[in-house]
């Protein structure tokens, strides 16, 4: 009898053992790791790889990473766990080294603060951009730079993270854009630039001509046509570096941009533009060539010339057209403004953002806030997925004619037609 009894008690526990032993391999079989739970979340297709690029922008960068915070909210993780390259200019360069370094989004933010205030550091008091350049002094960016990213190569800190990377410079002794690559691809990690300082290209990336001095032979990666770096990033991506790795029909890229400050200018005051006019020229082509680079990148990623691409671009125009559609956002906490919401922001306030003007951080948050509930409405937070009518980085961000959801658009073909139709109308314009 109890012979029976200590054996019925084996037997039970060895059944239970090996209950156990199943369910801990099923759920070992089954537990989603960072990367799958962040494409389900994101409604990104099994197996795609992932590039993430961030735009140029001098201190409009705290609104990409406001997007940036939010992206990582839903994906569910930082994205060093789930993307497979980053890339960046200038700004963007910036939070892709730290990214590149095991920062999340919330960490990023606090350092760029601490990097980008720092930047903008006056060389002295007659420094100016245009009489006395540079305006500003990297002796406090490059120290601080030094003690966040040490000497670490790109190879290094791709292979810590395991990460692909591409950060943009112009080479001006080569009077050409530089591509600082690392892929990892067939045979191991690749790349003319792998062995070279995280930091230095963080500088290099970023010296913007008359902000700061040249990095010896290196300016702006923004300088030209690469404020944006996606079509570059994607290039690398398909036709160079990762052309083993990376798949045109199972690619994401998540492109965000810092905000555009469109310069509308009337067609009667063209001929006499506001201030002085080598210095309204300079400033408005340094900001247009960018800006229309990037529209053509972005234009073209979404043109279908590159099938199967899955491009989500953030982007948002600073005008009172576009602040009108985004959700009331209180900017009483900044009294410079003098106004009470984003809303009530005119279009001469909003057009002259500068990109060195650190005061207004706060101005840039409560934008790139506005934004994300603007993509990601509150109110669908606790809905079910295929509740969620908002766009929540699902899918790109375009109306039905293509175009950003949040970028403006005031062209007026009917008067040029017109115009252009007219004889006496072409004859009677200004030659000098």
């Amino acid at each position: 009898m109890c012979r029976n009894l200590i054996y019925s008690k084996r037997k039970k526990l060895l059944f239970l053992n090996l209950i156990n032993k199943k369910l801990h391999f099923k759920t070992q079989k089954t537990m989603a790791t960072p990367k799958q739970i962040a494409h389900q979340n994101l409604g990104i297709k099994e197996g795609n790889k992932i590039i993430l690029s961030c735009d140029g922008g001098g201190m409009r960068g705290i609104l990409t990473i406001q997007l940036l915070k939010k992206l990582e909210s839903i994906a569910g993780s930082p994205c060093y766990q789930w993307c497979d390259m980053v890339a960046g200019t200038s700004t963007g360069g910036i939070i892709a080294g730290l990214i590149l370094k095991k920062k999340n989004a919330k960490e990023i933010e606090d350092l760029y603060v601490k990097l980008v205030s720092r930047v903008f550091t006056r060389r002295n008091f007659l420094a100016n951009r245009y009489y006395n350049p540079p305006a500003y002094d990297k002796e406090n960016y490059r120290n601080l730079l030094k003690d966040l990213i040490g000497n670490s190569t790109l190879e290094e800190v791709c292979t810590e993270t395991g990460l692909d990377c591409l950060i943009t410079s112009k080479d001006l002794a080569a009077g050409e854009e530089t591509f600082f690559t690392c892929v990892n691809n067939t045979e191991g990690y690749i790349g003319t630039y792998k062995s070279v300082l995280l930091r230095g290209v963080m500088e290099a990336t970023m010296s913007a001509p008359t902000y700061f001095s040249p990095f010896e032979r290196f300016t702006d990666g923004g300088t030209t046509t690469y404020n944006n770096p996606v079509m570059a990033a994607v290039l690398e991506a398909l036709e160079y570096t990762g052309k083993d790795k990376y798949r045109d029909d199972e690619l994401t890229v998540f492109s965000l941009g810092t905000g555009t400050s469109l310069k509308f200018l009337a067609a009667n005051k063209t001929q006499n533009p506001k201030g002085i006019d080598a210095l309204f020229w300079l400033n408005y082509v340094m900001s247009e060539t960018g800006k229309d680079a990037s529209e053509m990148q972005i234009d073209t990623l979404r043109s279908g010339l590159i099938k199967d691409l899955d491009l989500r671009r953030y982007q948002i125009s600073f005008d009172k057209e576009t602040m009108m559609k985004l959700p009331k956002e209180s900017i009483a906490h900044i009294p410079s403004l003098r106004a009470d919401l984003l809303s009530e922001l005119d279009d001469e306030v909003l057009a002259n953002i500068d990109m060195d003007d650190v005061t207004m951080f706060p101005l840039m948050i409560s934008i790139g806030n506005a934004m994300v509930n603007f993509i990601c409405p509150p109110n669908e937070a606790k809905l079910p997925i295929k509740q969620q009518k908002g766009n929540w980085f699902r899918s790109d961000f375009v109306n039905e004619k293509k175009r950003g959801i949040l970028v403006s658009a005031k062209g007026d073909p009917q008067t040029i037609k017109n115009n252009l139709s007219s004889i006496s109308w072409i004859d009677k314009q200004p030659t000098a």
